[in-house]
């Protein structure tokens, strides 16, 4: 059916083969079958053409979880475009940046955002989609007329995902049609992923790990899906029974265990717990082992490449570290130009299909972090054991991950700094039980700026994830010869802080 469509050819293959198996349960709702899924996204893509999209126009979507949202984008790689998910978090002027840099010729935003958005992108059409499935995208879907799928190959571009350092202006990660396939085929077969299992599906939908790992992983796999609106805990524990796998971030796991129905009875139907995009405390996964008899699996990837490595399915899932690669992936430690020995800190290097074709108009950008050879600098510090296993040590641009959400200190230290009374600011990441990483200001101000007034003003400007949990007034910030702010000395400084907590 989309034989010229690199993706969604596999993708789409296990609904052709059963089409009236159920792909997702939702509370309240009726079951919706593969076949169901993949009539609205070509009816979805239908519209999108109509609306004027060509092949590698971007269609930018910030709207709130739900299956037609899914749909959106298996529509729009079908309609031969590249779909830009946008967190639901951010302001309107913080989409402005996105929308003006990504161009696209079709927006899909909440019906409530629309007159806000609509000027950020000029020349696009736009379209509305609430969580319910109404507004005006698929009142067009209802009435498209005929659709026929776009040719696009394993080197088109499937998605863009905006990424950032901690300095500079946030970059769009262009993957592919391949890369995309290539990760979830691999997930599927290194996670044992059948068309028997049930996967909680609780993440959201615009980052990719709702997306690309939960998602296109259960698509190719032919596995049913409970749907989610988001992370609730009681709900999740009512799923348990019917459910064989959850994929999660450290947050789910932490607040599970909070709750007195978290029992191996509770889990005794789940063969598998996955966590990733933040870092999940060893004692974390000791307290999980102890409440349900489940080893969680943690893995470890980034937006510019999806997973690059496990904890075994089959063998020892080691607390504390992020498994070993992939298969496929090659992953090396490199310091100072040199591969490092066993046990010694360095940056991992990673290549292999997965691996990302650039950053969206930014050449230069994509030459620094993306070697000729095909091996990605991806910042992350880490330490690989004798045995292969990687646990990660920090990152080398300080980028903070707080609730599965990367967090980039140089945008929260700009927003602080241009508040009137202060003088400059630094942030940091510091370990929490509940976030993996919780954020903290530190301000240089004078006397009449307090931490309530900053918090106050970062709330109208800044999505709540980047919001800084604890504000810290100081005289000075400490600084090494050069004049460098050292942000090791106020991790040192204030490293418990949250232990309580």
């Amino acid at each position: 059916m989309y034989e010229e469509n690199h993706l969604l050819t596999s993708l789409a293959h296990q609904a052709q083969q059963a089409p009236d198996r159920v792909f997702a349960r939702r509370a309240g709702l009726p079951d919706t079958s593969r076949a169901d899924l993949f009539d609205g996204a070509e009816r979805i893509a239908a519209a999108l053409l109509e609306a004027g999209l060509n092949d590698g126009d971007r269609v930018a979507v910030q709207v709130e979880k739900s299956l037609e949202a899914v749909q959106l984008y298996l529509g729009t790689v079908l309609a031969g475009g590249v779909f830009l998910p946008l967190n639901t978090a951010y302001t309107v002027s913080e989409l402005a940046y996105f929308l003006g840099d990504a161009t696209p010729s079709v927006v899909v935003c909440d019906p409530a955002k629309r007159d806000a958005i609509a000027p950020l992108a000029p020349g696009a059409h736009v379209f509305d989609l609430a969580s319910d499935g109404s507004g005006s995208l698929m009142q067009a879907a209802a009435t498209a007329g005929s659709f026929t799928t776009a040719r696009r190959g394993p080197d088109d571009l499937a998605a863009i995902l905006y990424t950032s350092g901690t300095t500079g202006r946030s970059k769009g990660a262009m993957l592919t049609h391949a890369n995309l396939l290539s990760n979830a085929e691999t997930l599927r077969d290194f996670w044992h992923f059948t068309d028997a299992d049930v996967l909680i599906h609780a993440l959201p939908i615009f980052h990719s790990h709702g997306l690309f790992v939960a998602t296109n992983t259960a698509l190719l796999a032919g596995a049913a899906v409970i749907f989610m609106p988001g992370f609730d805990p009681e709900a999740i524990l009512d799923a348990m029974p019917e459910a064989t796998a959850m994929m999660g971030v450290p947050t789910f796991y932490t607040r599970l265990l909070q709750n007195t129905r978290l029992t191996p009875q509770t889990a005794r139907n789940m063969r598998l717990f996955i966590s990733g995009s933040a870092p999940l405390l060893a004692e974390t996964h000791r307290q999980w082992e102890a409440a349900t008899g489940h080893r969680i699996l943690e893995r470890y990837g980034m937006t510019e490449t999806n997973m690059n490595t496990s904890n075994p399915y089959e063998g020892e899932r080691r607390a504390g570290t992020v498994g070993l690669p992939l298969p496929g992936v090659e992953l090396r430690i490199m310091a100072d130009g040199a591969e490092v020995a066993p046990g010694d800190i360095g940056v991992i290097e990673v290549r292999g299909p997965n691996v990302f074709k650039g950053y969206w108009q930014m050449p230069e950008k994509t030459a620094e972090e993306l070697r000729p050879d095909g091996w990605l600098i991806t910042g992350d510090l880490a330490v690989q054991d004798a045995d292969g296993y990687v646990s990660i040590v920090g990152r080398a641009k300080d980028l903070i991950i707080s609730g599965g959400y990367n967090v980039y200190p140089k945008e929260v230290e700009e927003a602080i700094d241009d508040l009137e009374g202060v003088e400059e600011s630094a942030v940091i990441g510091l370990p929490h039980p509940d976030f993996g990483e919780g954020v903290v200001a530190v301000v240089v101000a004078n006397g009449a700026v307090t931490e309530a007034d900053i918090a106050g003003a970062l709330a109208h400007c800044l999505a709540k994830f980047k919001q800084p949990k604890h504000i810290f007034m100081v005289d000075e910030l400490p600084r090494n010869a050069m004049g460098k702010v050292q942000k090791k000395e106020l991790r040192d400084r204030y490293a418990g802080l949250f232990a309580t907590q």
